[in-house]
């Protein structure tokens, strides 16, 4: 037990010094040695001595270890950087039929990510007695065998490796055989008995020993077997193979019941003494499973699925025997070596990722690394690894078998969230195979988007007069981040000009706004302020847009009748004379109105005493004229009702009362505010002139007329007699009408002294629908209507 503690001592030291050598050689990759059966707990080396850690970073920068296989026996102290075992390691169970025992490991930090590689190799300690896979082993030899003949016979197998493995064998006290090992076989010594003496089988025909194995560790283990050797009657030929070895090689997918092997052994006898049979050696582990031999032909075939990965080559020992009375046997070895094929996959394996990534991260940020690994050998098991292009990412080799996911480009989460990264690993096989990966990279939102509103500029209209506290219009803003960085709040931006708190108010999360008074479009016809959105990021971003707000007028004003008309306490009288003629100038009533648009579109109507007929007014102009004469049945004093009414909904209006007083001259009457001789004089040269013009053109016309309808007639041989000739013709209320078979047009002249209407239209008068317009004194309206019928088209001309 002491001896066992001091080899372990030993070990531990050894292990460090070649840890510590390691370290200082290679700075990302160290060896540590230490032997199996250690206790939990025992030191392995020191991490952050021999990678340059600092101990009090490695809690915050998560050093973790990962191991290559599916079990973790080792840990980390975080506290200390020690790397100790975390639970007992049998080296048999880790790493079966292998002479050297190595874990692999990979230490991992981050904040910068980085990867230490670390190799722990396990030694080996004789904790295994060597064993026989029989009890017994049976040899036949014949009488007649000859002194220094070699009779193989059946390995002992240890589990341990090197030194602790078996290196001796020893065979029980006898006279007739001795032991020779055989050094030179590729699995280990081999023990063969060796015949010294002639055997007598009539004088013992069983010899009964016993093979020792022993190992060659501190202390030496051994394990035994009875070897029972059979002494047969003469047969003094033994069969004999070609070669003492044979070699071949199979592929692992090759199908059950291939032929790998023909073996051939002769035997020079006669007869049942001559006929060779084949067989394989009792007691091989593993080869009937795999393998059968054809007793007659020799032939050995595929019986078992094999694989390269598992086992790369089998050595399977065959005897031949002859079927004579005292049958005799020889031995062959048969190496059968397993090639490899392409038929493995590569192994992805994911050692570190981070589950989110910022979206403002910098390029060269490690995202994920990778290990791949091909349990394939050769180029079989050389592997690329590869990722879409399309991507802003990238792939780095570390260390053949490690690659690293590397942000090589610039991230927008409002563009793409998630990132779905194939990993795809592809070895150099013939075919080659690959295997994909898919890595779920998602995108943290940083607050790099300010809010939008949809228009810069937001146009709203409100009535006149609605009530306060109604809402007006709803602003939205949009913003293309995520989370907190998208909630936006609403607020007024505060106008120099307008006091937004007493006018209109926001909600801030819903962006109604309402206003907080009655409007009047008389007094505030537009209002303009901002709304601001912003975000509740960090730091917090916003944009503006402006709200212009238009007043709609309603009707909510009456016409107010301008002076003289409407002063307080006035007696609203005109005076015209007798002799005035039809469209005399009377008055001129002039109202305004406080709204716009159609409210405050003005019209005047005239109401007279029943029956009396006598005045008109321009509806659009308030002036007041005579229709007609005056005649003696007239009343002297003419009461008017006059009413100017706006075009709103509903309409309001306003009156006046007026007395229109007929007298016999106006020069009796002091006025002071018109002279209208002057004016008839004025406007008595303009109808000359403008009746001048009218027979000016009426003869022109008439002429044309004349002369194209000769023309006519003369080209159509007299036809001219199927027209009339044109008649001009006067009325009694002084009006000219010109006629034709197919038309007549009237000219009618207005004896008004102040402005006179001239009318031309055709016979007979158009109906009632039809649109007639004059301009009297201040009238703009100026209209000309085409009416279409079946007949002649006659247009109105309104002056």
């Amino acid at each position: 037990m002491a001896s066992f503690k001091q080899a372990t001592f030993v070990w531990i030291l050894l292990m460090f010094l070649l840890s510590h050598l390691a370290g200082t050689v290679m700075p990302r990759q160290i060896v540590y040695t230490m032997s199996e059966e250690v206790s939990s707990g025992t030191f392995v080396g020191n991490l952050a001595k021999d990678f340059n850690l600092k101990v009090d970073d490695l809690e915050a920068r998560g050093l973790r270890i990962v191991s290559m296989s599916t079990k973790n026996h080792f840990a980390v102290n975080l506290k200390t950087g020690v790397l100790y075992v975390k639970e007992t390691m049998d080296r048999e169970q880790l790493c079966p039929n292998t002479h050297t025992c190595t874990v692999s490991l990979e230490a991992i930090v981050n904040n910068p990510l980085n990867v230490y590689r670390i190799e722990v190799k396990i030694s080996d300690i004789n904790d295994n007695s060597p064993y026989f896979a029989e009890k017994a082993q049976y040899i036949q030899i014949s009488e007649l065998t000859l002194p220094g003949t070699k009779f193989p016979l059946l390995s002992a197998e240890d589990p341990d490796v090197g030194s602790n493995s078996v290196t001796i064998y020893k065979v029980s006290n006898n006279p007739f055989f001795g032991l020779e090992v055989n050094t030179d076989a590729e699995s280990g010594p081999s023990p063969e008995l060796v015949l010294q003496k002639a055997l007598d089988r009539e004088r013992q025909s069983t010899i009964q020993l016993v093979l020792t194995a022993v190992d060659g560790g501190k202390p030496s283990k051994s394990g035994t077997t009875n070897v029972i050797v059979t002494v047969l009657d003469i047969n003094d030929n033994a069969p004999v193979f070609s070669k003492t070895m044979y070699k071949a090689q199979v592929l692992e997918n090759a199908p059950i019941g291939t032929t790998i092997l023909k073996l051939n052994a002769t035997d020079p006898d006669e007869g049942l003494n001559g006929e060779v049979v084949y067989k394989f050696k009792h007691g091989q582990k593993g080869i009937s499973d795999k393998f059968a031999i054809n007793n007659t032909t020799g032939e050995i075939t595929i019986t078992g699925t094999l694989d390269y990965e598992d086992i790369n080559a089998y050595e399977i020992r065959v005897e031949a025997w002859d079927r004579g009375h005292t049958p005799l046997a020889s031995h062959c070895k048969v190496l059968v070596e397993i090639l490899d094929i392409n038929d493995n996959a590569p192994d992805i394996t994911l050692s570190s990722l981070l589950d989110n990534v910022s979206e403002d991260a910098k390029k060269d940020t490690v995202i994920a690394f990778i290990t791949v690994q091909d349990k394939d050998g050769g180029k079989n098991g050389k592997v690329h690894c590869s990722i879409p292009q399309n991507s802003p990412f990238i792939l780095q080799t570390t260390q053949g078998k490690y690659f690293s996911l590397v942000l090589s480009g610039t991230l927008d989460r409002e563009e793409t969230a998630k990132y779905n990264i194939s990993v795809t690993a592809t070895d150099e096989g013939t075919p080659p195979l690959s295997k994909t990966t898919v890595i779920a990279i998602h995108i943290s939102d940083v607050n790099d988007n300010a809010p939008r509103f949809q228009d810069s500029v937001i146009d709203v209209y409100v009535k006149e007069n609605s009530p306060a506290g109604g809402q007006i219009a709803i602003v939205s803003a949009q913003d293309y981040d995520y989370g907190e960085n998208a909630q936006v709040t609403y607020s007024l931006l505060d106008s120099p000009s307008v006091p937004l708190s007493t006018a209109i108010s926001i909600n801030s999360v819903t962006g109604e706004i309402y206003s907080m008074q009655t409007f009047n479009f008389e007094q505030v016809k537009t209002l303009h302020f901002q709304v601001m959105a912003t975000d509740s990021g960090v730091p917090p971003l916003s944009s503006n847009a402006t709200v212009n707000v238009f007043i709609l007028d309603e009707n909510d004003n009456s016409p107010v009748i301008l002076p003289p008309y409407s002063e307080p306490g006035s007696v609203n009288s005109e005076n015209i004379p007798y002799s005035a003629e039809a469209g005399y100038f009377v008055a001129k009533i002039r109202a305004v109105d406080a709204d716009s648009g159609y409210n405050a579109l003005l019209s005047y109507h005239l109401t007279e005493p029943k029956g009396t007929n006598l005045f008109r007014i321009g509806s659009s102009s308030g002036e007041i004229k005579t229709k007609r004469r005056m005649s003696d049945n007239d009343l002297k004093t003419h009461p008017l009702l006059i009413t100017v009414s706006d075009n709103g909904e509903p309409s309001l209006s306003a009156t006046m009362s007026m007395d229109v007083v007929v007298v016999e001259s106006l020069d009796d009457i002091k006025t002071s505010f018109r002279e209208v001789p002057v004016k008839e004089e004025s406007f008595s040269d303009l109808n000359l002139y403008l009746l001048i013009a009218i027979v000016s053109v009426s003869v022109i016309f008439l002429l044309s007329l004349v002369g194209l309808i000769a023309a006519k007639c003369y080209r159509t041989d007299g036809s001219f007699s199927r027209y009339s000739a044109p008649v001009i013709s006067t009325h009694p209320d002084g009006s000219w009408s010109f006629s034709k078979s197919t038309q007549q047009y009237d000219v009618c002249f207005s004896s008004d002294t102040i402005k006179s209407d001239v009318v031309v239209f055709p016979s007979p008068f158009p109906p009632a629908d039809a649109e007639l317009i004059s301009i009297n004194g201040e009238d703009t309206f100026t209209r000309t209507q085409t009416i279409t019928s079946t007949e002649k088209v006659g247009n109105y001309l309104l002056l």
